[in-house]
């Protein structure tokens, strides 16, 4: 299979180092042998490819920018590149290693207490086992503080009473941090282990995006697990919020992948396909146009990304940078998607008939003629069920009423059949319009 060649247009390869280009390397090559082989089957199927978990894990993917208990300790730009990667392949798969690293490796290792990271993280960086990260509920997503997920105090135990929404890994997690209120109002994490009483997972099925992802709800009912199971450093919403800023950065780096996939898959057709006078339509500048959107947008985003790494491993990211970098990548990546494929027109041959300039540029102005008439007719006959345009018998292009001389359009609009009646003058029998009061 062909190397993915990247999408480098203004030479960033020259910011990185000897390090990150291997890391990038390793992950590009994973992705074009293990994952573009069988994804769009698991796609199809809406299955995770679960076999992938120990490559990614010998390859050192989970908690790549953490260091310690095993993990690889690489930059935030490192790590970065890794997302880029596996999102190239698939957006699901991508999810999985953010939510492993970032949601689930990341509080216990900022927030956990020893006996927590020596029992969790090496399993969790192996591979051994796979974690989730439960925050949003079903009436509460973008604003966690209002979530009614409870966790009470009884003795050496907590209960916890609650349910969540939309986690990723759900049902196939061995442990689950949940995030829960307790009697205090403040907001806790808990580490919820596979089997414990009261504890399930159910999986969503029939959705139309991240099919090769597993997507659970999660349900807490009088779940009681061991005080010790207390995230002790995470008080307050702070801490959930602060795990989602680890996983904004790695979305907003993995969106530079699948935005280089429908990049280079646009260009390589473009290059192929032949059209208007046998030549390749990428010759043709409507194209050219979309392609160059493509690439310059790609390019600036590229830039954020590799920035806002840069500030992270020196300790200076903020939030608010990070959600920047998610905002603007991920709507780059979603118009470069759309921009693959050719759009029709929304309004492609619209009637404009409220305004005698509006009708000229279509052929339809009562007081001339029409250019086309009979593709007018055709057109505006299909597209526009409540407006019939009738041909005239006699072929004079003007007559003139008894009346009072008025120049008559070879073509009359008339309101269709039970349509409404337009505000042109009515046609009568003898083919003249009629416009005494």
């Amino acid at each position: 299979m062909t190397t993915f060649p990247g999408v480098d247009f203004l030479e960033l390869d020259s910011e990185l180092s000897d390090e990150e280009k291997l890391v990038r390397r390793t992950a590009r090559q994973f992705v074009d042998e293990n994952v573009i082989p069988i994804i769009e089957k698991h796609n199809r199927e809406a299955t995770f490819p679960i076999e992938l978990v120990p490559q990614m894990a010998e390859l050192g993917f989970f908690g790549a920018n953490l260091s310690g208990y095993g993990c690889a300790a690489m930059s935030n730009v490192a790590y970065g590149l890794v997302m880029q990667e596996l999102e190239r392949g698939d957006s699901g798969l991508r999810s999985f290693v953010s939510v492993q690293s970032a949601l689930v490796m990341y509080p216990i290792h900022a927030y956990g207490s020893d006996a927590q990271k020596e029992k969790w993280l090496p399993r969790l960086q192996s591979g051994k086992a796979i974690g989730c990260f439960g925050l949003t509920e079903p009436q509460f997503g973008s604003n966690p503080g209002g979530m009614l997920s409870r966790a009470v105090r009884r003795g050496d135990r907590y209960v916890l009473n609650g349910e969540k929404m939309w986690i990723t890994n759900g049902s196939i997690a061995d442990l689950a941090v949940i995030w829960a209120k307790t009697e205090d109002g403040a907001v806790r994490g808990f580490l919820v282990e596979r089997g414990t009483p009261g504890f399930s997972a159910k999986d969503v099925h029939g959705k139309w995006s991240l099919r090769a992802s597993v997507t659970s709800g999660l349900t807490l009912i009088d779940c009681e697990i061991p005080a010790v199971n207390l995230l002790p450093g995470a008080t307050g919403l702070e801490a959930p919020l602060s795990c989602l800023t680890q996983a904004r950065y790695g979305i907003g780096w993995g969106v530079l992948g699948a935005a280089m996939a429908c990049y280079h898959t646009a260009l390589d057709y473009a290059k192929t396909r032949k059209q208007f006078g046998n030549r390749p339509i990428a010759s043709h500048q409507l194209v050219q146009q979309k392609l160059v959107w493509m690439v310059t947008e790609l390019s600036k985003a590229q830039l954020l990304a590799l920035h806002c790494g840069r500030l992270k491993d020196k300790g200076r990211v903020d939030f608010a940078q990070i959600s920047m970098l998610k905002m603007n990548n991920v709507w780059m990546a979603l118009e470069t998607a759309r921009r693959r494929h050719s759009r029709r027109q929304r309004h492609r041959g619209r009637l404009l008939h409220h305004a005698p300039h509006e009708q000229s540029r279509i052929g339809l102005h009562v007081r001339g003629h029409a250019r086309h008439p009979r593709a007018d007719h055709r057109r505006t006959h299909h597209r526009h069920p409540r407006i019939r345009v009738v041909p005239t018998k006699k072929k004079k292009t003007a007559r003139f009423s008894r009346r009072k001389s008025q120049a008559v359009s070879k073509f009359d609009i008339l309101p269709s059949r039970g349509g409404r009646a337009s505000s042109s003058p009515a046609r009568v029998p003898n083919g003249r319009r009629d416009r005494s009061p």
